[in-house]
């Protein structure tokens, strides 16, 4: 049978809990390692610009689990109406009888 209704936003939730955790975490880790960085301006900006791109990565491999489970959701969702739509119809033929 179908999950309820609430189950299915807490996933959905924390998926979005997860993705926002993530990002805060990548920009305190980014903001500390540059006030801590022993480098030369160079070395810096190279760090800084290696550390942009595994985070853009990051995003961009987020973004298509995000779409993925956003599609899986629908799939469920547009299953749930279709038993819905039968159950109705199944129960409409009983009354009618």
């Amino acid at each position: 049978m179908a999950e309820p209704i609430e189950e299915r936003n807490d996933c959905r939730d924390d998926l979005v809990c997860r993705l926002a955790w993530f990002l805060t975490g990548a920009a305190i880790g980014a903001a500390v390692a540059i006030l801590y960085a022993p480098k030369s301006g160079k070395d810096t900006r190279k760090y800084i610009t290696h550390r942009a791109q595994q985070g853009k990565q990051a995003v961009t491999e987020t973004g298509k689990d995000i779409v993925d489970a956003s599609r899986e959701m629908f799939e469920r969702g547009r299953k749930l109406v279709d038993e819905a739509a039968d159950l109705f119809d199944h129960a409409r033929k009983m009354v009618k009888g």
